[in-house]
């Protein structure tokens, strides 16, 4: 097995939506920004494909926690920007907080010695 598929990390059921809210905290963004944010942020280790990332980012749109519009980009092509509603926001709180929980639990598991 190559080394790059066998070092990727597969995320948690849900944790896409939480880091998707993430990254569009930081401003409004296309997909592929979305992306590219998502590998650098993660020194490389987590690489979201499309088929992943536009059914979540349509289901976040479907919850109104993300809004989109098509806009011309640089290159004056049209794409399609995400950006975080105020529900949204309340969500990324909501999310953090179950992850840090979760994070919690799972530490306490890993780190408790024997006996």
């Amino acid at each position: 097995m190559p080394r790059r598929s066998r070092d990727r990390i597969e995320l948690l059921q849900g944790t896409l939506d939480l880091l998707v809210l993430q990254t569009l905290q930081w401003g409004p963004q296309h997909g592929y920004a979305i992306t590219r944010a998502l590998r650098a942020h993660s020194n490389e280790a987590l690489q979201v494909d499309t088929g992943s990332l536009y059914p979540a980012l349509d289901r976040l749109e479907r919850r109104g926690w993300v809004r989109s519009a098509w806009k011309l980009s640089d290159s004056k092509q049209r794409t399609k920007v995400y950006r975080l509603t105020a529900a949204g926001r309340e969500q990324l709180v909501s999310e953090r907080s179950h992850w840090e929980q979760l994070s919690a639990a799972i530490l306490g598991i890993l780190n408790r010695s024997e006996g």
